[in-house]
Formats: C-alpha cells, structure tokens, sequence
C-alpha cells in the first residue's frame, strides 16, 4: 500500500506542475506559493477536521523551520518549471535523493572517519554519478540561456533534501500528517503573501486564474499522499517510486508542451534516476532508518 501513496503522490505532482506551467506566463512564483499555500489551508483544515485531527502542535519550531526550507525549495522548484522543460525542471528537484547520500558522505569526512569512506564508496560513486547527470543535463541549456533557471532548479533539490530530513523528524515523532501538510501550507501561504509585497502582483479576475485552484488541490494530495507513504514506515520501494513523477513529468512535457530534449539531456535524466535509486539502496544499508524524502 505504501507503494500506492507513493506513485499517487507522483502523479499529483506531476498534475501540479503541469498546472504550474500553465499558469507561470500570468502570475510569478512567489504568487503562485502563495495560492497554492491558501488552497492548501482550506483543504487540509477541512481534512483535519472531518478525521478529528487537532492541529494544536507541541513542536511549533519544528514546524517552522521545516517551512523555511521546504518554502524556499518551493519558490526554486517553481520558477524552475516556468523557464525549463517540464522533464529538466522535474528531474533536478529530484536530485534531493543523492544530496541526502552526498550530506552522509560529507558528514563522515568531517567527523575523519576515512575508514568509513572507503566502506562507502559505492555511495561515494552514486554520489559523483548524480551530479555527471546534473552536467549532462544542464549542457544543452547553456545553448538555450537557461543556465540560471538550471542552477536554480538544482537548488530546489538541495532544499528540498533539507526538508525531507525533517519531515522525517515530525513522523517519528508522531505528527499527523494533515497537521505537518496544514502548518506547511500555511507557510506557503504566508511567505508568498510577504514576498508579494516586493514584487509586481496580477489580478485574480482573469481565465488564467482557474489554473491556481487545481495547484492548491493537486499540491495538497500530493503531500498528503507522500507524506502517509513515509511516516508510515520508509521503504526502499518506495523511495524509488518517487522517481516515477520524472516519467509523468517527462510524458506531459512532450504531450503538452512540445517538450523535446537532446541525447545529452535524456542520457542525464536516466544518469540522475539510476544514481538516485542507488544512493536510496546504499542509504538503507547505512542508516536504520533513512530519510523520508518528500515534496
């Protein structure tokens, strides 16, 4: 079943960027948060309340700092997915699996256990094998001057890296997940809502619009769905089948959009998958109790 939530999510996701798609020429990103956030609200409060979920919390800082992080990938991700091919955009947000495996590696070589790193050099490979994927990937975009939404795409997975961590955190320590997907949307809401006070805003009364609502619904099954997926035991399975939203993305990207990618670009995404489910196998040898990794 957990394999279930984890493909569902995918595809909610891969639903939801390409709504994101749509809607990006009319609103900027930091709107976009922030609608999707306040959808995000009204429906997981209204989910809360149907399964008598409190959303009174004893962690708040937790909370907080998991929507600091988990904001600011969202941001990243989505003006990613404004200025890229639906598949390069998807794919560097899912770069978050061999961050995690390459903050292991680091966090070994700072505490001097070099013996540790001979044991883990198959991770160490994994690791290297990711970032060849991100050249490879973001090559064609130098011709294309998308070098910065590229950069800005692979931070989206650095990010979103840091956030799965505590995610994982709030499962062990048992929070509900309509409570840690509410407070996340209410963090989406509220830091979009600052940030559109810096910055140009567009009018709600416009066809263009109706493409929020779906961001705000699609967004919030998909962390529901994910979150249910790892909070209720992390599995290697599952970890990998968090790469099938690379599939939809890439799939809706050529359908939708004309998307086309190079030889280069396809031998990057694949690099970058296979690197990623290598690193989650390797991670789930090394530590008891891996990660959960999130959108």
């Amino acid at each position: 079943m957990q394999a279930a939530w984890m493909v569902a999510a995918s595809l909610f996701f891969a639903l939801m960027s390409v709504c994101i798609k749509y809607a990006s020429p009319h609103f900027g990103p930091l709107e976009i948060v922030c609608y999707r956030g306040a959808i995000g609200i009204l429906f997981m409060w209204a989910l809360a309340r149907s399964r008598g979920v409190s959303l009174r919390t004893q962690v708040p800082m937790m909370h907080v700092w998991r929507n600091v992080i988990g904001v600011s990938a969202l941001v990243a991700w989505f003006y990613a997915i404004a200025h890229l091919p639906l598949a390069t955009a998807t794919t560097l947000n899912y770069m978050s699996g061999v961050w995690v495996a390459a903050f292991l590696v680091s966090g070994t070589l700072l505490m001097g256990r070099l013996s540790d790193i001979r044991r883990q050099g198959p991770l160490v490979l994994a690791v290297l094998s990711g970032f060849t994927g991100v050249v490879l990937m973001l090559r064609p975009t130098l011709d294309q001057n998308q070098l910065f939404a590229g950069v800005v795409g692979l931070i989206s997975g650095l990010l979103s890296a840091l956030a799965y961590i505590q995610v994982a955190a709030l499962g062990r320590i048992g929070e509900p997940e309509a409570r840690t997907v509410f407070y996340f949307s209410l963090g989406a809401a509220l830091s979009g809502a600052i940030g559109m006070q810096f910055f140009e805003t567009h009018p709600l009364n416009t066809p263009q619009a109706l493409w929020l609502l779906p961001i705000g619904v699609l967004a919030a099954l998909g962390q529901l769905c994910m979150t249910r997926a790892y909070t209720r035991g992390a599995t290697m399975i599952v970890a990998n089948l968090q790469y099938s939203g690379i599939v939809f993305a890439a799939l809706f990207g050529m359908l939708l959009f004309g998307d086309r990618m190079t030889l280069l670009g396809w031998t990057g995404m694949v690099t970058i998958i296979a690197s990623g489910m290598l690193a989650t196998f390797l991670r789930a040898r090394a530590l008891p109790n891996p990660p959960a990794e999130e959108h």
